[in-house]
């Protein structure tokens, strides 16, 4: 079965970046598409960004323009770098990665990492 690390959430001002990362580990399979959620006390989680195994990008309107998602497929890892932080993109952010099977995919879940933004 697969695991996801996410790491490289923290405490960062308005206005400062940071650079998430998730590795896949364990029993890897065939990923397709990978992403990144977030989720606030009360609220549902929200899509951030997504890539597929080929590199199309997918953003929140939130995002446009602040964040870059990306891959590297030979590491089985994805990144997210976030610039121009808010302080409303304060949350706990997931990872998640499609395994690919036959006529299904399995969607697995990193643990999650904090990210805080002050005013």
């Amino acid at each position: 079965q697969m695991q996801l690390v996410e790491s490289g959430g923290g405490l960062v001002q308005a206005g400062g970046s940071l650079r998430l990362s998730c590795a896949a580990s364990g029993r890897i399979g065939s990923i397709g598409a990978m992403g990144w959620y977030r989720q606030t006390p009360g609220k549902q989680r929200e899509l951030v960004a997504t890539i597929t195994s080929g590199g199309s990008t997918n953003y929140a309107d939130s995002v446009k323009g602040r964040f870059t998602i990306s891959r590297d497929n030979a590491k089985n890892t994805v990144y997210l770098q976030m610039n121009s932080l808010k302080p409303e993109d304060t949350a706990v952010y997931f990872c998640k990665a499609e395994e690919e099977h036959i006529g299904s995919t399995w969607d697995y879940w990193g643990q999650g990492t904090q990210v805080t933004v002050s005013s």
